[in-house]
């Protein structure tokens, strides 16, 4: 039996405010446990919380990159339930009226053509604290601890749609989760660092008979934060259900675990709706009302998103559309190219050296842009240099190391190194007789009208110079003596 496959995601987003959602604790992810807490964000009887505005502007700006209606009016409630890693018994979120309603993303669908997926809504809401298990899971362990510097820490959950545009594929959930990522480090609200839990997924899936209507009961996979793991409990889950729906069972609603060893989900507990949570409004939080002067502030502080910024890099700057794509992964270093494109002629060459060269020595030695220590004007000038023919590539080469490694400018690091090019024709033309004589071969095919060995000459001169004759002028001396 085919089956369509319906995917949508609850994904949760630590913000990174200087602060807690509703206190002045500061959030620090390497801080030693239990040091950055107060009696507002342990649950201490009496103290009394206070909103985070930056959080609040985060979450609005969220909302307006992932094109949904902003709520001028909102509310915080409780969602009560109990977990040792909930100090007070109740988790403050939002449930009626949150900032962000009825929005959508734009991703590449499996056919190729633009898909939008459906975002129901976006709310903003405190995060749980962090419980550490002696042997590294709870069944196998004999006591856990429990962290709470995590505890209140404002984080964002995006809430995709199962039944406006859900996800339809393995793959195209993957590519909705990328691009959301992609986004949400764009507009610069979080750093999405899925090995410190800042994005994390509740995965939901179901099937249905190809071409029915009705939904069937989904499991929820909670607390997931691996793309790959993700993928993994995915091509399971659609293997068990359709398993049980063939064997005449029913699929129950619930939520389960995923077993990273195993590649398996197992059951955890029934399903929860709203009503299970006892959601009521916070009698010790006021609404939130949102102004127009707010809100056009956040409007105009919104970035080109990653789309925009593909469009801009190829129209203006006139580079592939493959490095383009590579370019936007990432707004730093599409900032990056920008910068360098100021004062650089040659733009795909621009862009190729950074593709190629400078990721090579980025991906080697575990950096990011914002680490590497050249300055774009000097890896323009370097770009420069190479296409007048001032250098030559392996020397452009040699010289990028050199920046990477000291932050020198490339002029500097030629004068040093004694790496300025041969720009003495006699010295050229005495090099190119002494290659000529040794290949006879060469010459010969070359005098018969044969092109390609005019490569293998000037590739020899280079050698004998260590790079350093302009391989230009050297093909127009080949030319000149051999070419009739």
């Amino acid at each position: 039996m085919e089956y369509d496959i319906i995917i949508c995601f609850e994904t949760h987003v630590e913000l990174k405010t200087e602060t807690k959602l509703f206190c002045d604790c500061l959030v620090r992810y390497e801080a030693p446990p239990n040091s950055q807490i107060c009696p507002v964000c342990t649950g201490q009887p009496g103290a009394l919380p206070v909103l985070n505005k930056k959080a609040v502007e985060y979450a609005v700006r969220a909302g307006l990159a992932l094109n949904c209606t902003i709520n001028r009016e909102s509310r915080f409630a409780r969602k009560n339930y109990f977990y040792p890693d909930l100090p007070k018994g109740y988790q403050i979120s939002q449930f009626e009226r949150p900032f962000c309603e009825d929005g959508y993303l734009e991703i590449t669908g499996d056919d190729g053509k633009p898909y939008v997926v459906g975002i129901k809504r976006i709310h903003l809401e405190e995060d749980a604290g962090k419980l550490v298990h002696s042997s590294g899971s709870l069944e196998a362990s004999e006591y856990s601890l429990v962290d709470y510097n995590r505890s209140s820490v404002p984080l964002l959950e995006i809430v995709a749609d199962h039944e406006r545009n859900p996800l339809r594929s393995i793959k195209e959930a993957r590519t909705y989760l990328e691009k959301l990522k992609q986004i949400l480090k764009y507009i610069e609200i979080s750093d999405c660092m899925l090995e410190k839990g800042q994005f994390r997924c509740d995965v939901n899936i179901s099937i249905r008979p190809k071409g029915s209507k009705s939904l069937g009961n989904r499991a929820e996979i909670k607390n997931m934060s691996s793309f790959r793991f993700i993928t993994e409990a995915l091509e399971y889950e659609i293997k068990r259900q359709s398993e049980l729906i063939e064997s005449g069972r029913r699929v129950p609603q619930e939520t389960r675990l995923f077993d990273e060893e195993k590649k398996i989900t197992r059951p955890m507990r029934s399903k929860e709706d709203a009503p299970d949570y006892r959601y009521f409004p916070d009698p010790d939080l006021i609404e939130v009302e949102i102004d127009q002067e707010f809100l056009q502030g956040i409007e105009d502080s919104v970035p080109e998103l990653p789309d925009q910024k593909l469009d801009h890099l190829i129209k203006n700057f006139g580079i592939p559309r493959h490095d383009a794509i590579i370019l936007t992964r990432e707004k730093k270093v599409s900032d990056f190219f920008e910068k360098c494109a100021l004062h650089c002629n040659d733009r795909r060459r621009l862009s190729h050296w950074i593709t190629k060269d400078l990721f090579k020595l980025l991906n080697d030695s575990s950096l990011t842009i914002e680490e590497c220590q050249i300055r774009p004007k000097d890896f323009s000038q370097l770009i420069n240099l190479t296409d007048r023919g001032d250098i030559t590539d392996s020397i452009g080469r040699t010289v990028l190391y050199e920046m990477f490694r000291t932050g020198k400018n490339p002029e500097t690091i030629i004068e040093a190194k004694g790496l300025k090019p041969i720009q003495d024709v006699d010295l050229l033309d005495k090099i190119l007789d002494e290659v000529i004589g040794e290949n006879p071969d060469a010459v010969s095919k070359i005098k018969q009208g044969i092109t390609k060995p005019i490569d293998f000459l000037v590739g020899q001169v280079m050698k004998k110079t260590r790079g350093k004759a302009p391989a230009k002028k050297v093909r127009e001396l080949v030319q000149k003596k051999l070419v009739k």
